[in-house]
């Protein structure tokens, strides 16, 4: 009863009752309100088509193709599940040279350890025995980015962050007529996608 005087009170000031509504309903008209907007707006998001690359999945690393002779100081590269721990996610292998097909910053990795070398040998290596790491492709757009000296050593291994356009291609280079190892553990190279 009390509740129902209370919905019924009069205007201070007025002597005519008005009705006022419990919060109680209007909490709930309130909530279901709420809740419709929510699925409204779920549902939308759902509709709208997704986008096609997944951002940060551009990554590669790849084993040495160590078939046949080097004829010149360019080192060929695989990629691929069969390969055990080599994969190619985005980029694409072009005649053994890695070309990325994404704009934006990349981490490149490269480690490379000579055959037949030990200590023993390293006097034997020539002073200016080296590794670059260079854009060969588009013509317009070469440029170094890795020069790493052996520096009389077995084995030399870097990494950088750098800026690369779609279609940029790499290449990897070692002064003849040395010869990388074929060893996965020892002579790898790799890049990944890390920001636009």
């Amino acid at each position: 009863m009390q509740r129902r005087l209370r919905a019924m009170m009069a205007e201070e000031g007025s002597g005519c009752p008005v009705p006022r509504l419990p919060w109680a309903s209007i909490q709930k008209v309130a909530l279901a309100g709420a809740v419709v907007v929510v699925i409204f707006l779920c549902t939308q998001r759902l509709a709208q088509p997704r986008q096609l690359e997944s951002p940060g999945w551009d990554m590669a690393e790849l084993q040495l193709n160590h078939t046949g002779r080097r004829q010149d100081c360019r080192l060929h590269w695989l990629g691929g599940p069969a390969l055990g721990r080599s994969f190619v996610h985005g980029p694409e292998l072009d005649n053994g040279q890695l070309r990325v097909q994404r704009s934006g910053i990349y981490r490149l990795h490269i480690q490379v350890t000579l055959a037949n070398c030990s200590s023993s040998l390293r006097a034997t290596t020539p002073p200016r025995a080296t590794l670059t790491v260079d854009i060969c492709s588009p013509a317009a757009h070469s440029i170094s980015l890795l020069r790493l000296n052996f520096h009389k050593g077995c084995v030399v291994t870097s990494q950088r962050l750098t800026p690369l356009a779609q279609g940029d291609t790499l290449c990897t280079n070692l002064t003849l007529p040395l010869l990388p190892s074929p060893n996965t553990d020892e002579t790898f190279f790799g890049v990944q996608w890390v920001h636009p």
